[in-house]
């Protein structure tokens, strides 16, 4: 059933869940005011309620889709009542395993993502939250790398928020040709890839830098 007009927080959901489904099915190129009042139900003067400009329709799709990727069920996450979840370079693993596309829901957020770029570089504001949001992801992968190095699991190198950033860049590389070449990258690949990657890591704890330029452009041409 809608929700009566004067309940906000459960209009406010309703109107979020219609802006992913045509992110599903459309992408942003088909986000509209109009795209999402159809999906709805409702009409386009309702929206401009939430949001007066297209602008902040988009601000507010990238916010559902950060909302969404972090809500997903991740690897090594702790069941309840159970051990806290491995540290160090299993935590890397898992932690980057979680960007790749392995599979449905994987590619298909993925997707969204990828289409999110272009829309969030033709604004600063946007950019520089989509810019934030990766940030953030750094940061939890640097403190995957300390910790490893704690361990004595990876070598001591280059600051720690440099293997990070490296490791990033080889995974969003992978997440490119993956979603371009699914037949050349199926998930067992993307698996394999990254294991081989971080045996290089643990080995020479240089950060990886060629690796990620490598996963990025195998071919060696300028990005």
């Amino acid at each position: 059933m809608t929700p009566a007009r004067g309940d906000h927080e459960a209009r406010r959901t309703e109107v979020s869940e219609a802006v992913w489904r045509v992110l599903s099915t459309r992408g942003f190129e088909g986000l509209t005011l109009r795209a999402v009042a159809a999906e709805m139900g409702a009409s386009t003067g309702l929206l401009t309620h939430y949001f007066p400009s297209k602008k902040a329709l988009v601000a507010h799709a990238l916010d559902v889709l950060d909302r969404r990727s972090l809500a997903r069920p991740r690897r090594l996450a702790p069941a309840d009542g159970g051990p806290p979840p491995p540290e160090g370079l299993a935590r890397l693993r898992a932690a980057l395993l979680d960007v790749l596309p392995l599979d449905g829901p994987g590619r298909a957020g993925n997707r969204i993502w990828v289409g999110s770029w272009d829309v969030a570089l033709a604004d600063p504001e946007l950019a520089g939250a989509h810019a934030a949001r990766y940030a953030r992801a750094r940061g939890l992968l640097t403190e995957c790398v300390e910790a490893a190095r704690r361990l004595g699991e990876l070598p001591a190198g280059p600051p720690a928020a440099e293997v990070a950033a490296a490791a990033q860049a080889f995974v969003l590389g992978l997440v490119v040709q993956a979603l371009f070449a699914p037949a050349e990258f199926p998930a067992r690949r993307q698996t394999e890839l990254l294991d081989a990657y971080l045996a290089r890591l643990a080995a020479d704890g240089g950060g990886g830098a060629a690796d990620a330029g490598r996963a990025a452009d195998p071919g060696g041409s300028p990005a």
